[in-house]
């Protein structure tokens, strides 16, 4: 009932004022005569063990939480990180695509005013080198009017005076000769003029006509001036792009191999932390056991006198039992030792069987003591070999389970670390295949780059080659012929003169 009381006052700690649990053990400690003191003691020392263990347990698994939650908010801030980093370079891509296509609206509206100026300037040009040649070609009409008239009046001159000389021929004819002479002249010098005007009007027509076919060859060279700018201009664009590409996988490389490292630092050091604490739980445990070990063992030894005191009573108890025995049997053969004796002897006979008596009593006493030395003996010797056996197996017991917490944390270790090498080579191999899609993506984008490079440089030149063709062929129509070598501002003067 006892035991009972002591085990509930243990397991709900009961502190009442009137049957408290530390009075009850201050009495059974006090009682030592108390055959329930052990097993109070030994429960008592169970309940505190069960306690220590309880609260060790209850800090492991709090320390285990608290790593959990300390790896899951470092994952979750390297994944916010890496979540800012990319959206960082997805602004950069975009904002690099925006200026590319600004750049390229600003160079296309500047080819469209340039174009426009050109066209513009070529008008202008072809409007005064027409009235260029029409000036000069009044100049050289109005010159070759003169000299006409002066020839004129020259011959005009020559055949009067030819006709003074002549004084047979009348009056009249001369003046019908020079009529007609007249009438000859003019209408010479009036054919001379169509002839001349007809080979102006042609020179003039033919070099505009050339005139155009060089505006027309200088705007090709311009459209392909312009043409190259602007593939150039989108092959340096895309070339920044790549570069930038190039950059943004390298510096994403260098955060994704910061952070594992990160990761991995603190899932070492949470381990290290975890298995030390495990080591000093353990070495804790160890010294626990070996306490609780000598605790007993003290006790056995405190306890060892009350059972040396109890075998020597019951030693003692048997030499009284066998004296007893003795006694009667002393008795009996004194009674019969009387009635077959004679009366005069019975002094002798007594005196013998008492010396007798006195003579094994002394042997047992000496027998039962010596008894009770080795027995003494005995006991001691064989309570120090159990102690000795007890300490020699607990310490291989300890010694196997500190082995096993070694080998255990050690097989962590090599499993974190074959994991930590396996996140290494997925990064490396992550990193590798993207890199590779990268640059299969900037020669694909090269390649199309080039191909659209080439194309358009074709279409433009085979285009430009149609427009000199057809308008060759029109002045091979309008009787111009070659114009490609005559310079438009080379004028075949003896052409016409």
């Amino acid at each position: 009932m006892l035991v009972r009381l002591a085990k509930i006052a243990i397991m709900f700690g009961l502190r009442s004022s009137g049957g408290s649990y530390e009075k009850m053990r201050s009495e059974y400690y006090l009682d030592v005569e108390n055959p329930f003191c052990p097993q109070v003691t030994k429960q008592i020392h169970e309940h505190e063990q069960e306690s220590e263990l309880r609260e060790q347990m209850s800090g492991y698994k709090r320390m285990r939480r608290q790593h959990q939650k300390q790896l899951i908010a470092l994952e979750n801030k390297l994944k916010a990180e890496m979540d800012e980093h990319r959206l960082k370079l997805q602004k950069e891509v975009e904002t690099q695509a925006n200026n590319a296509y600004i750049e390229l609206e600003k160079l296309a509206k500047r080819h469209a005013v340039q174009s426009d100026k050109e066209m513009k300037t070529a008008l202008v040009d072809e409007k005064k080198f027409q009235q260029q040649i029409v000036a000069q070609q009044k100049k050289e009409l109005t010159t070759f009017l003169d000299n006409q008239k002066k020839q004129y009046k020259l011959c005009k001159e020559k055949i009067k005076e030819e006709m003074n000389e002549d004084h047979s021929t009348p009056k009249k004819e001369k003046q019908e000769r020079l009529s007609k002479h007249k009438e000859n002249m003019q209408h010479s010098q009036a054919e001379e003029e169509a002839h001349l005007l007809a080979q102006q009007r042609v020179f003039y027509d033919r070099n505009c006509r050339a005139f155009k076919r060089k505006v027309m060859i200088k705007r090709h060279d311009l459209e392909q001036e312009q043409i190259r700018e602007e593939l150039n201009k989108k092959k340096t664009q895309k070339e920044m792009e790549h570069a930038m590409l190039i950059r943004h996988d390298e510096t994403t490389q260098e955060l994704e191999q910061r952070q594992l490292k990160t990761l991995q630092k603190l899932r070492m050091d949470l381990i290290r932390l975890q298995h030390q604490t495990e080591l000093e739980n353990q070495i804790e445990y160890n010294n626990r056991r070996e306490r609780e070990l000598h605790r007993k063992h003290v006790l056995e030894l405190r306890q060892q006198p009350k059972n040396l005191k109890a075998l020597e009573m019951q030693i003692k108890k048997q030499f009284q039992d066998t004296c007893k025995v003795q006694t009667k049997q002393y008795k009996a053969l004194r009674h019969h030792q009387m009635e077959v004796t004679p009366k005069a002897e019975h002094k002798t006979v007594l005196k013998a069987l008492k010396d007798e008596q006195t003579r094994k009593l002394a042997i047992l006493a000496e027998q039962y003591e010596q008894s009770i030395n080795e027995m003494m003996a005995s006991q001691a010797l064989r309570l120090d070999e159990a102690q000795e056996a007890e300490c020699q197996a607990l310490r291989q017991q300890l010694q196997q389970e500190m082995e096993l917490l070694n080998a255990y944390q050690s097989k962590i270790k090599m499993q974190t670390e074959a994991q930590h090498e396996r996140e290494q080579q997925k990064l490396e191999q992550k990193v590798s295949l993207r890199r590779a899609h990268l640059e299969q993506k900037i020669e694909e984008e090269l390649l199309s780059l080039q191909k659209e490079r080439t194309d358009r440089i074709k279409h433009l030149l085979e285009r430009q080659e149609r427009e000199i063709d057809s308008f060759d062929m029109e002045s091979m129509r309008l009787g111009f012929g070659n114009l490609g070598a005559l310079g438009p501002l080379d004028f075949p003067k003896d052409d016409y003169r």
